[in-house]
């Protein structure tokens, strides 16, 4: 890892005066970009002795509400204490004049973000299985999290959640309009028809897979990561995201830019992941097939605009030439989803 000490977006000289006030540091700063583009930029910057991760908006022009660095602080701060595995929170600057947006530090979790199903074919099936039982395992603790009790009652809107999700990859995916998709049509439709009552309220991260948790060397969740859209609402929608995602990892449809992680030998199969998390919790599994379709039109709604912006001459790189194709199958997944578990 090389480090550095210009990085774009991080001013070490302004951030080392104002981190001085929050924990010791020993000497100049370095860094070195770990995540960056349009989601939040992600830093690991030392003082030499100690290491921390920076988390702050993307550059340019972004909305507050798709980058708010409170929220991700304030929910990770919240579950320090329960049994959701998150990173130590050590401060957070809401004043732009310091980097020019507001940011927070955390503590630096060593783990493994796995991505690929040729990563984990490198540990076995047997550790792979380990890990993916892990990972429901942290979605189940999640979900069973009271967020009033954690201080986290006014984290959200929860009544009415469903509806509104609904509603709002409906009007993501009319502002992607290029082509006509009866699918779309119908499974909105259907949707929206039918839409059940509502789990019990609780803590949805929003974007929850094997690539936003960090494994340990001994295959522990260590910590979950990337909480920028988490907010208060069904849970149940995380873990149908996160089986959706699996979905579209082994649909044969070109590079989507999902992670595969999900197909490697050993990784708990649909069925399991189903099973694994309903014997450890204990919300109504019975409108299921709703949740399955509702993620599969939400990412359906999210690759259209990415084939949009393919179109239009606004992406950037290798790998979007084949996204658009990957729609349709989605689409009819989750038409075949609202069959299921009825």
């Amino acid at each position: 890892m090389e480090l550095r000490t210009d990085l774009p977006g991080l001013d070490l000289d302004r951030l080392s005066t104002w981190l001085r006030g929050q924990v010791d540091v020993a000497g100049a700063l370095r860094g070195t970009v770990i995540a960056g583009g349009k989601s939040n930029l992600t830093y690991e910057v030392t003082d030499g002795t100690a290491r921390w991760i920076v988390r702050r908006p993307p550059l340019g022009h972004v909305l507050a509400t798709a980058h708010d660095m409170a929220r991700e602080y304030h929910v990770m701060a919240a579950l320090r204490d329960t049994d959701v595995p998150v990173p130590m929170m050590y401060a957070l600057c809401q004043d732009d004049a310091v980097l020019g947006a507001p940011f927070y530090v955390m503590e630096r979790v060593e783990g493994t973000p796995y991505r690929s199903a040729a990563e984990l074919a490198e540990l076995g099936p047997e550790r792979t299985r380990a890990i993916s039982t892990r990972l429901v395992d942290t979605l189940a603790a999640l979900h069973a999290v009271d967020p009033a009790a954690v201080g986290l009652a006014d984290f959200g809107r929860p009544e009415g959640f469903l509806a509104r999700q609904v509603n709002r990859w409906k009007k993501q995916l009319d502002a992607s309009h290029t082509r006509d998709l009866p699918a779309a049509v119908e499974l909105h439709a259907r949707l929206a028809a039918d839409v059940p009552a509502e789990s019990t309220a609780g803590i949805v991260h929003g974007d929850f897979r094997l690539d936003n948790v960090l494994a340990d060397d001994r295959d522990r969740a260590a910590a979950v990561i990337d909480w920028e859209m988490a907010t208060l609402g069904d849970p149940l929608t995380d873990l149908a995201l996160m089986i959706v995602y699996g979905r579209l990892a082994a649909e044969p449809t070109g590079e989507v830019g999902v992670a595969d992680a999900s197909t490697a030998p050993g990784f708990l199969t649909e069925a399991e992941i189903i099973a694994h998390y309903t014997a450890r919790s204990e919300r109504d599994m019975s409108r299921f097939g709703f949740y399955l379709g509702l993620a599969a039109f939400k990412l359906a709604a999210i690759l259209e605009g990415v084939h949009y912006r393919y179109l239009q001459g606004q992406t950037v790189g290798a790998g979007f030439a084949g996204v658009g194709a990957a729609v349709e199958p989605l689409l009819e997944s989750g038409l075949t989803a609202l069959k299921e578990y009825r």
